[in-house]
Order: structure tokens, then sequence, then C-alpha cells
């Protein structure tokens, strides 16, 4: 399973990624993750760290894991959680960028099936692009 999303912010690619790649304020952005905490000393978005994301759909709530995979500022910003991969991509642009977030899952055929299913999928893609607008609405804030 795989989606993306992808918004024009007027900022500078570089200003977009530092607020993505600050994972503890995921939370301002995402309407699922809620909280993230930097794990094992980690403090910043290098290859290799890890963090905790706090997670909530409805009354469900779960916990992730992730490791940086990618960590290029205004480029790219990437993340494993174990069952899927997370991907920031900025391009500038005149005036601004253009942000890029994906998503594409490794999980075995059940679970794919299941979260089809349940409709998983257009929940992510909701997802992606409300996360998208909030962090559009803070980098052109200011």
């Amino acid at each position: 399973m795989r989606g993306e999303a992808r918004i024009r912010v007027e900022a500078p690619a570089e200003k977009v990624w530092d607020l993505v790649a600050d994972v503890t304020r995921m939370g301002e952005w995402s309407p699922e993750t809620y909280r993230a905490v930097w794990l094992d000393g980690a403090t910043g978005p290098t290859v290799g760290a890890r963090f905790r994301g706090d997670n909530r759909m409805g009354l469900v709530k779960w916990s992730t894991t992730p490791t940086i995979t990618a960590a290029t500022r205004g480029e790219e910003f990437a993340f494993d959680t174990g069952s899927t991969h997370w991907r920031y991509e900025f391009h500038g642009r005149e005036g601004g960028c253009e942000v890029t977030e994906s998503y594409e899952t490794h999980m075995n055929v059940l679970l794919e099936l299941a979260s089809r299913l349940t409709l998983r999928d257009r929940a992510l893609q909701r997802g992606m692009q409300k996360t998208l607008e909030h962090l559009k609405a803070a980098a052109e804030a200011g």
C-alpha cells in the first residue's frame, strides 16, 4: 500500500524541512501523531537516530519507534516505523517550495488486505493532506 500528498508552501524549503525534521513538533501538524520524543540520546534529525511517536485514531492509541533513514536539509526527510516508510521531499520553487509527503507499507499480504478493508489507506491520505495544510500554515505564518 502506498500514497502521497503534496502542497505548495510560500516559504524556503530549508525552513519547511526544519519544521518537519523536528519530530518533537509533529503533534502540531499531524491529526494522528500527538507526541514524539527523541530516543537513545538523539537530539535532532540524523540518519540512524530513533524517536518514539505516540499516535491515536479515535479511541485507539499506539506507539511506534521509527528510525530516520534520510535527513538532507531542504531536500528530504524520511523514517521507517518497521511496517511503513514515510518520506518528505522538498523542491524549491520561486518564492517557496513544493512539499510531498508519502508512505509505503511493507506488510505481509494479510495485513495489507486488512488495511484496505478497513479503509486505512483513505485515512492515511486524508491525514497526510491535513498534516501538509497545518505545516503550510505554520511555515507561512513566520
